[in-house]
Parts: C-alpha cells; sequence; structure tokens
C-alpha cells in the first residue's frame, strides 16, 4: 500500500510539473495571402519560427486579398481569432483607423529601429514586412531582346499583345503613377492627368485589362507578348521548369508596393503574436524570404545576409530607382484615378 501510495504520489507530482509547460503552449493565427506567398512564407519564415519556438504553434489562414482580411477583421471585431495579419499597407491605414490593430514599435520589437524610414508609415499601426515593385514582363519567344524601358509597352509592334490589370488593382494605379512621371507630370498627388494621357495612347496596344487567371500566364504562354507585374511573383514563375517568362525593372525606375505586419487589438494570443512579429522583422528571416521569394526586405540589416544572385533579382540593390509612392495619400485619390481610367484609358483600346 505504501508503494502504490508512493507511487501515485509521484506520478501526481509529475503531472502537476508538466501541466504549466503545457498550458503554455499558444497558437498564434496568421492571415496571410493564399497560393505562392503561403507556400514560401510557410517554409521560409513559419516552419523555421516552429522550430525555433515549439511552445508557439502557427496555424496559417490563407486570404486571396487584403480587402477580404478587412472584411474578417471587421466581423471579428468583438471577439478576434486571428492573431497577426500581413496586408497591403493602405488596407492596414484603414484596418488601423478603425481600431483593429495595436501599435507595432520598438516595445514589440527591437528590429523595428533598423527597418528602412518608408517601412514605418504614419497613421499604420503595423510596420512594413516586405517591400515589392512594379516590373516589365516579357514573352521571351515574342520579345527577343528583353526591353530596358516602361516604353516598350507602347511600341506599335506590340498592338493587341499587352496584358494590363487596370484600376482600381493597384498595379493599375502604380502604372498611372509611373506614366504620370514618364509623361513629365506634376505631383501625382496633385494630378495625374499627364499619366492618364500617356495610358489613353497605350490603350489601343492593350489585349485585355483584366488578365485572367493572371497577368504572369497568358505572358509566359504567349498569349500575350508584353505586361507589368509584381516582382516578386514574377520571378518565381520565370523560374518555373519551361517558363517563357522574363522580367526586367526598367530604366526609369519602379514604385514600391508595401506588405505591412499588423498586431490584431484584443487577439487571444497576443504574447505569442509578438514574438512571431519580432521573429519576422529580424534579418535573418527576412533574408531567407528574399531568398525564398524575391520580396526585397524592409529590415536594413537584412541585405548583407543576401545573396548577391538574389539581391539582384529585387528591388533591395536598386533603391534609388525607386519612385517614391505615398499610399496613404493615393488611397485618397484613387476613386479619381479609377473614374479618368473608365472614361478616358480603357474605352481607348481595340
Amino acid at each position: 500500500m505504501i508503494k502504490l501510495r508512493t507511487l501515485l504520489g509521484v506520478s501526481a507530482i509529475a503531472f502537476a510539473a508538466s501541466t504549466p509547460a503545457m498550458a503554455q503552449e499558444k497558437t498564434v493565427t496568421l492571415a496571410a495571402y493564399s497560393g505562392i506567398f503561403q507556400d514560401h512564407y510557410m517554409k521560409a519564415v513559419v516552419e523555421p519560427f516552429m522550430k525555433a519556438n515549439p511552445n508557439i504553434k502557427v496555424q496559417f489562414y490563407g486570404m486571396p486579398n487584403s480587402a477580404q482580411m478587412l472584411g474578417t477583421l471587421r466581423a471579428q471585431k468583438a471577439a478576434p481569432q486571428i492573431d497577426v495579419m500581413i496586408m497591403d499597407v493602405s488596407v492596414a491605414k484603414a484596418a488601423t483607423d478603425e481600431g483593429l490593430f495595436d501599435k507595432v514599435d520598438e516595445s514589440v520589437s527591437r528590429n523595428v529601429a533598423d527597418l528602412y524610414p518608408n517601412a514605418r508609415i504614419e497613421g499604420v499601426g503595423g510596420v512594413g514586412v516586405t517591400f515589392d515593385n512594379l516590373v516589365l514582363l516579357h514573352n521571351e519567344d515574342q520579345v527577343k531582346t528583353p526591353p530596358t524601358s516602361w516604353n516598350a509597352l507602347w511600341d506599335k509592334q506590340y498592338a493587341g499583345k499587352v496584358a494590363v490589370p487596370a484600376v482600381p488593382d493597384i498595379q493599375g494605379t502604380t502604372l498611372t503613377i509611373i506614366a504620370n512621371k514618364m509623361a513629365g507630370g506634376e505631383d501625382y498627388k496633385k494630378s495625374v492627368e499627364a499619366g492618364i494621357e500617356k495610358l489613353g495612347e497605350l490603350a489601343p496596344n492593350v489585349q485585355t485589362w483584366d488578365p485572367k487567371p493572371d497577368v504572369y500566364t497568358p505572358i509566359a504562354n504567349g498569349q500575350a507578348a508584353l505586361g507589368i507585374g509584381w516582382n516578386a511573383r514574377a520571378q518565381v514563375y520565370s523560374d518555373a521548369e519551361g517558363s517563357k517568362l522574363g522580367v526586367t525593372l526598367p530604366k526609369e525606375g519602379s514604385g514600391f508596393q508595401i506588405n505591412t505586419i499588423n498586431l490584431v487589438k484584443n487577439a487571444p494570443a497576443s504574447d505569442a503574436a509578438k514574438t512571431f512579429v519580432d521573429y519576422a522583422l529580424s534579418p535573418e528571416t527576412q533574408a531567407r524570404f528574399t531568398e525564398a521569394m524575391f520580396y526585397a526586405p524592409t529590415n536594413s540589416k537584412a541585405r548583407d545576409k543576401i545573396s548577391k544572385e538574389a539581391l539582384a533579382r529585387t528591388a533591395a540593390g536598386s533603391m534609388d530607382q525607386m519612385i517614391g509612392i505615398d499610399w496613404i495619400a493615393v488611397a485618397g485619390i484613387r476613386d479619381k484615378i479609377t473614374e479618368q481610367w473608365r472614361r478616358r484609358v480603357i474605352p481607348l483600346s481595340r
């Protein structure tokens, strides 16, 4: 009987000792883009994080776009189920204005101090976690010499062979700002009149303003000869076996699209979520994701940890060529730009 009681006592002590450790296990729900972003982010960031932090499990909740993410946040405001969200900066501003995000600053992660200035956006709770930029796409069979200028889109030899995602897609918005600069227009925040006129001249060359299923596929398979797209995805698709997709950063420069990483207010796993955000912003993690998917890092210390080959395929090596785009200001004029496209650009296509 004594032996049995002793054994039961030891078992109870062992169980009690194990309970706190088990109780410390947390699940962080991360909402971000589905598809190839999810595939690469899981391998380059999430899985290494869970290996380094065995008491924290990260559940990836993939969604197709930032607008859907915002809708989900709004629906869950009273009882959030998401802890961390990666989304476009302009949508993150709207979420911040609605009180859906907490502030990400040096108290959350010391890595915030090492971010490039344009990764810290006034009025946005989160901070930039990736930079992407618009690039010129071409089919290597139809365009033998890789184009070096955005002007290739206007070349008459490609009439009816250009694919451009129109506004309200931000690829179309970014192209508007680039065209405005090329045409010698004034500050885009004041007017994009010159850019709209130039895009009207491009319209006859455009085969489609709504490429399906995306802009990369019709160019890669030869349905279109030229187009525009985001660098990170374009680089990944260009590496596919047998791909004919060519990617170039034109000499006139480009503009950054910024994805922010945000802490959801009143989230269930807030402490563990902060640990994940800190990890995602570290130079080592940023460099690893750049190597995996060619997003430019937002941490200035990551650049030295990236191979020259990968760096050359991002805008991280061409920061001086980037047009400064204030996406918060653009959000205020987006409807006007969309209206101009619908009246003066899209109707002029073939």
